[in-house]
């Protein structure tokens, strides 16, 4: 169970990736029924600790923490900013017990010194997923994707992909409806698949071009229809090559990418909190028939939705 979770402020710390942690983890929701952690900010000293934006954050907790953690977590910093040893040997004990860690962007750097990445894929930013590999050769470093999870070492990419990676895990803690809660609370897209590109070097969109999120909003609405490139489309006012250029501008992927994924995540929801039967859901989600959803089920999550009924179905309440 994901109860207990130990932040790391390390020195020259960034401060976005910090707060995620923090948004994610460290919020009391229990007023919307979610789950609320033990959580604690941990410093190497248990004192303050400079950030790289020129203030520094107070660390009530030190490396002792770690030994209680489920999860640690491991914001982006400067890795060429050398961190204490006594850290390290605590994040190789933490894992051997049965922690897992979680890292975002250049955190992965951490994990890279403690040995943790070695024969296991990865991921950080992509302007620095060459220097990674260089620095821990045996790691298996992948250099556009948004997450990669190998239990019990999760590794996300830059900044905002660090959302994506701890609501990742939290959707497999405790399932969709509780994820999808919390990224509403956060107002942010509440699933984005780890396989997904990063957002390196492509071109942005021109100014005053405007935003497909009214025709996303839609598309999640009416999931069930026989939705195509060319509906979506003319929903946006666009022609289909218009509009599947700038989809991939804004989201990273294509629209029948996309479409598959939203109809698995809503696939998800219903065979963890509905009794209907697969082939209902397969019709309700847009798959048409079992197949199709037995088919994209496979190739998204390496399961059937038999099995992952059974592994995440929630059970009735008393």
């Amino acid at each position: 169970m994901l109860d207990d979770v130990a932040v790391l402020a390390l020195q020259g710390a960034h401060a976005f990736e910090l707060g995620v942690f923090c948004e994610v983890f460290g919020i009391d929701r229990s007023d919307d029924a979610l789950p609320v952690y033990d959580f604690a900010v941990v410093s190497a000293t248990g004192d303050s600790v400079p950030t790289r934006h020129g203030f520094e954050v107070l660390a009530r907790h030190g490396l002792e923490r770690l030994a209680s953690a489920d999860l640690i977590c491991v914001p982006a910093y400067d890795p060429d900013v050398r961190q204490p040893e006594h850290l390290i040997d605590a994040l190789r004990a933490a894992v051997k017990r049965g922690a897992r860690v979680l890292s975002i962007c250049t955190g992965a750097f951490l994990l890279g010194e403690a040995g943790l990445l070695d024969e296991r894929r990865c991921t950080t930013h992509w302007r620095y997923t060459d220097e990674l590999a260089r620095r821990h050769p045996r790691a298996r470093v992948e250099s556009d994707v948004l997450y990669i999870d190998e239990d019990p070492v999760i590794t996300g990419a830059g900044t905002a992909a660090g959302v994506d990676t701890c609501l990742h895990l939290i959707r497999k803690e405790h399932g969709s409806a509780v994820a999808n809660a919390i990224a509403r609370r956060m107002v942010t897209p509440p699933h984005r698949e780890g396989g997904q590109h990063q957002y390196r070097q492509r071109p942005l969109p021109r100014e005053g071009m405007g935003s497909l999120a009214p025709v996303l909003a839609w598309v999640e609405a009416n999931l069930d229809r026989d939705l195509t490139v060319d509906a979506m489309a003319c929903r946006a006012h666009l022609s289909a090559r218009t509009f599947a250029r700038r989809f991939r501008q804004e989201t990273g992927t294509t629209p029948l990418q996309w479409l598959t994924g939203q109809r698995v995540l809503l696939a998800q929801h219903h065979l963890e909190s509905a009794d209907d039967s697969v082939a209902a859901i397969a019709r309700r989600t847009g798959f048409g028939t079992v197949d199709n959803l037995r088919h994209h089920f496979a190739r998204r999550l390496g399961t059937t939705p038999q099995m992952y009924r059974r592994a995440f179905r929630t059970p009735p309440a008393g």
